[in-house]
């Protein structure tokens, strides 16, 4: 094994071809690269940096790349397991690691490791990755291809403008194939973009790190607008629903959340309550197509879940307040604070605990959403991870930027390649475990 450092925020993993009695018999090189988030919820795996700010500002992966090579690989080839042996392999990653948040070696170092060794796994098996996935997570076909929710506006930490929000989404439900819903988004964003331009200017259709655009609108109800425009002057009226992240943990202060956080002088006495804020969202769902909020109040605010979820009518994604960790998961369907978790696997730090994760929530009716981050690389394991799950919904940016269009351009792949034994998700996907209608009807 051997591991390449980077500029960026990435860890990048190769399994070599191996000898028979070290678990792969196919050669070949299997490489993992690991993404980074900008917005990150306390309770994550620990991403484990450098901190030396005279080398990539303090963002150099150098102690990561080490324990995978001095500790990782000379124990997992000791070990003797298969690369096909996917959970015993995580399952002994996590034990060599021997802290409840992958401290020690780095939930970047273990993730690259446990990535490489599914591809490793899928070759050594002669299948393709989301037929390798699907087989871990006890999965039968017929697939199913995901609606794409397509960030196309940025605020919060993704976006220099006013917005809190940090994200507003597109979803093409009304699509009949993946391949469709990827027209009919790509149409939409450029559409969004002219509309933009002319109101804004043209440096306001600059794109941020996952292709959506940063116009210096005054709030979310502008932003929300100009969805609305743009969906109806690329005529899919009715084929697009809206989704937004609100990251609003970048934003709570002293038990209230700040609209205004941005700027150094925002008035506390403007701060709002998390019932506040529930009512502000429930006044857009009502005259906005919104069929899913993430994170719409802070990753501890409980009670604020709670409430909101029992009384919005839509998919409630928990991101920041789950962090893909079961025993988060298991709070969260407890209290009722959520209906839908987005899985992120660098937020846990092994692909078995994804699946977990995923087969967790599902239990219990909920929906997932398979998610990208904001500091991605182009590595695609998500597309498959997506479609062998069957969990019907992705978020993976604008159709815009390499690192976006590759898991796109995967799922087109895999859609063509599954010709005749896949389904598409559209609105179905977001709607599981929801009790009230409200959501079918928007």
């Amino acid at each position: 094994m051997g591991v390449i450092p980077h500029e960026s925020p990435i860890v990048h993993v190769c399994s070599q071809s191996l000898p028979d009695h070290e678990g792969l018999s196919n050669p070949g090189r299997y490489r993992a690269a690991v993404p980074s988030g900008a917005s990150t919820g306390i309770h994550e795996a620990v991403e484990l940096r450098d901190g030396d700010k005279t080398q990539y500002v303090g963002k150099g992966v150098t102690k990561a790349v080490a324990n995978v090579n001095t500790i990782i690989a000379p124990e997992l080839i000791k070990s003797g397991l298969k690369v096909t042996q996917q959970k015993e392999i995580d399952d002994f990653l996590i034990k060599l690691d021997g802290t409840p948040n992958k401290g020690k070696l780095g939930a970047n170092a273990i993730l690259g490791v446990s990535i490489a060794v599914a591809e490793a796994g899928a070759a050594e098996k002669g299948i393709p990755l989301y037929q390798h996935f699907a087989e871990l997570a006890g999965v039968k076909p017929p697939y199913v291809l995901p609606t794409p929710a397509f960030n196309v506006i940025n605020g919060g930490s993704h976006a220099g403008n006013k917005l809190a929000f940090q994200e507003f989404m597109l979803l093409p439900t009304g699509a009949t194939s993946f391949t469709e819903a990827m027209k009919i988004g790509t149409e939409t964003y450029h559409t969004l973009k002219k509309v933009i331009s002319a109101k804004y200017g043209i440096d306001a259709v600059n794109v941020g790190d996952e292709g959506g655009f940063a116009p210096n609108v005054s709030g979310a109800e502008e932003s929300l607008e100009l969805l609305t425009e743009a969906i109806k002057k690329a005529g899919y009226e009715g084929k697009i629903k809206i989704a937004l992240d609100v990251a609003s943990s970048e934003f709570y202060k002293d038990g209230k959340y700040d609209l205004d956080f941005k700027n150094p002088n925002s008035d506390p006495t403007k701060w709002i309550s998390g019932k506040e804020l529930a009512d502000l969202y429930l006044s857009y769902v009502e005259k906005y197509p919104i069929v899913s909020i993430e994170d719409p109040f802070d990753q501890d605010d409980w009670e604020a879940w709670t409430h909101f979820t029992a009384n919005s009518g839509i998919q409630i994604v928990g991101d920041d307040l789950t962090v893909t960790n079961p025993l988060r998961i298991k709070t969260a369907i407890e209290k009722k604070a959520c209906n839908g978790l987005l899985l992120k696997v660098n937020q846990i730090g092994t692909i078995s605990e994804s699946i977990q994760a995923a087969q967790l929530s599902q239990s219990d009716g909920w929906g997932v959403m398979v998610s990208h981050r904001s500091g991605e690389t182009e590595n695609t394991i998500i597309a498959d991870l997506v479609v062998a799950l069957g969990t019907g919904q992705i978020k993976t940016g604008a159709p815009a930027r390499s690192e976006r269009v590759a898991k796109y351009n995967t799922l087109l792949r895999i859609e063509e390649e599954l010709a005749g034994n896949s389904s598409y998700a559209g609105l179905k996907g977001l709607s599981a475990g929801l009790e009230a209608p409200a959501l079918l009807k928007k």
